[in-house]
Parts: structure tokens; C-alpha cells; sequence
């Protein structure tokens, strides 16, 4: 290592004198920039309750329906105004024939929905988890889901009667094929590389049925029996207009005969309201099976 040295005489270099407080300089952080907080575009705009926004069609036309009432463009016999088929609707509650009607109508579609559940979800299982059964299986499935159910009702009268027997079999028979396609779809749609997963981890047919197969086709089993359950209340009202003398479509059949639109109505909007209700039913039990499955749920 070399130290170099002015030659003599020559003048010595100018050093500069430091301070103290010179020689460390502390350095200030600049300030951090204000961030404001990303919105998404549906939280902008105006928060109106989802209830309120739900209820505006309905008040809507109801109230477009009660002004042509007034105004007397509808007339009473072509159709009764909402406050007639209110004024009605409280009658036939208070005097227990529409609650009769109700209870005897829920024992048909549930007897029907019970049965069909059950023949469709067994025929989907046998179809769709084993080769031999879709052979065997759905060329016949397929073939009598073309028939329409309202044509056999002759055929169920000659064979059951005309007691509850062909009312039940006839909504049995429209709740079974739509509870059949989408637990079978349901079944063949699950993604082949979850079974290859589940067999190298060593998970036996039965495992992969209950841990893989089966949490697959539940969305769309649910969306069947969703679907299922409209066929159900369409089946009941052409079962309960064929030799019934109890129900809700027995009091339609009778208010058709004395040109009663405040009951037809009436009728119907209790069908609307049942078939509604069991509608919340089951899409309360899809948020319970599938929380597991995100969705996208609008904006």
C-alpha cells in the first residue's frame, strides 16, 4: 500500500472542516400519501333495501290492476278487483274452507313429491354410477318423459280409481323425470380428475361416491327438486280438477260453475304463494349444502 507525500514546500491541500452535526445528517421520511379506499361500483350506488326492491312490482300491479277496476275498463265478471278478492279470501278463511282446501292439497303434493323424489333420485343413481344401469335404465326413462302426464290421466282412473290414488301418481309421475335428468346430469358432470384424485388417494367406490360423486350432482339434484317442485303444484291442479271433492282445484271447479273470478283468483293466488314458499324451502337448503361453493350472487 502506497502513501503519496507533497513534495516540499509545496502548499498543503485544503481539507474541509465538518461539524459534528455536519457528518450525520438525519434523513425525514417523507410523509406517506393519503389512500383512499377502493369502492366497488355496486356499493355506489344508492342503498335501497332489497325488500323494497322486491315489493315494487307487485305494488305496482296491484295497483295498476285496482285502477282499472275503478275505472271500470275490468269489469267484476271478467275479473274481480283486489279488494273484492281480499273481501273474499277472508271469508273463505274465516269460514275454514280454504284452510281445509290448503291441508288437503299439501297431502297430495307431498305424498307425490315424496314418491317421486324417490323414484327419480334411485333411477339418476343406478343411471349415472353404473354402466350397465344407464343401459337398462334411461332408453326407458327417456322414452315415457316424453309422454305428457296430463294424457295418462285417463289411463290412472281406470287403474286407481277416483280416490287420491291418480292424483298422487299423477304428481308422482311429474316430479320423478325432472328430479331424474339433473341428478343425472348431476352425476355424469362431475370433473373426471376429481375421481383420479380421490382413487390415488386411495379412496375406495364407496368413498368416491360419498366424498366426491355425491357432493358434485347436489347442486344440480337441488335444482331439480327446485324444478320439480313447479311440475308438482301444475300437476295438483290438473289432478284436483278430475273427480275431486276436496282441495284447492275442487274449489275452482265450483267457482268455474257459478262464474266465481274472485275465488279462481283467490285459488290461484294460493297456489302461487304455496308453490313459492316451497320455493324458499329449498333455496334456504342450497345456502346450507353448498356454502362450501362460491357463487356469484349479482350486482
Amino acid at each position: 500500500m502506497s502513501i503519496s507525500h507533497a513534495p516540499p514546500g509545496s502548499p498543503a491541500p485544503d481539507i474541509p472542516e465538518t461539524s459534528p452535526q455536519d457528518a450525520v445528517e438525519p434523513t425525514i421520511p417523507a410523509p406517506a400519501p393519503d389512500l383512499e379506499p377502493i369502492v366497488p361500483t355496486s356499493s355506489r350506488r344508492t342503498r335501497v333495501p332489497r325488500w323494497l326492491r322486491r315489493t315494487t312490482g307487485p305494488v305496482l300491479l296491484l295497483a295498476l290492476w285496482q285502477l282499472l277496476s275503478s275505472t271500470g275498463v275490468l269489469t267484476a265478471d271478467v275479473l274481480a278487483s283486489p279488494g273484492r278478492i281480499a273481501q273474499v279470501a277472508g271469508d273463505l278463511v274465516a269460514d275454514g274452507s280454504l284452510t281445509s282446501a290448503m291441508t288437503t292439497s299439501l297431502q297430495r303434493v307431498a305424498g307425490g313429491l315424496l314418491l317421486g323424489t324417490l323414484i327419480g333420485t334411485g333411477l339418476a343413481l343406478v343411471s349415472g354410477l353404473f354402466r350397465v344401469g344407464e343401459d337398462i335404465v334411461d332408453a326407458p326413462v327417456q322414452m315415457l318423459r316424453t309422454v305428457p302426464f296430463v294424457g295418462l290421466i285417463p289411463l290412472f282412473i281406470i287403474w286407481f280409481g277416483i280416490g287420491e290414488a291418480p292424483k298422487i301418481a299423477i304428481i308422482t309421475l311429474g316430479v320423478t323425470f325432472p328430479l331424474y335428468l339433473n341428478v343425472y346430469a348431476g352425476i355424469r358432470g362431475v370433473d373426471a380428475q376429481l375421481i383420479e384424485a380421490g382413487e390415488s388417494l386411495g379412496l375406495s367406490r364407496w368413498g368416491l361416491v360419498r366424498h366426491v360423486i355425491l357432493p358434485g350432482a347436489l347442486p344440480g339434484a337441488l335444482t331439480g327438486l327446485r324444478y320439480s317442485l313447479g311440475i308438482a303444484w301444475l300437476a295438483l291442479v290438473f289432478a284436483e280438477q278430475v273427480n275431486a271433492d276436496s282441495g284447492i282445484g275442487f274449489l275452482m271447479v265450483q267457482a268455474r260453475d257459478f262464474l266465481r273470478t274472485d275465488v279462481i283468483v283467490v285459488c290461484l293466488i294460493v297456489y302461487a304463494f304455496l308453490g313459492l314458499l316451497a320455493d324458499f324451502v329449498v333455496r334456504s337448503l342450497e345456502r346450507l349444502l353448498l356454502q362450501w361453493r362460491p357463487t356469484f350472487t349479482g350486482r
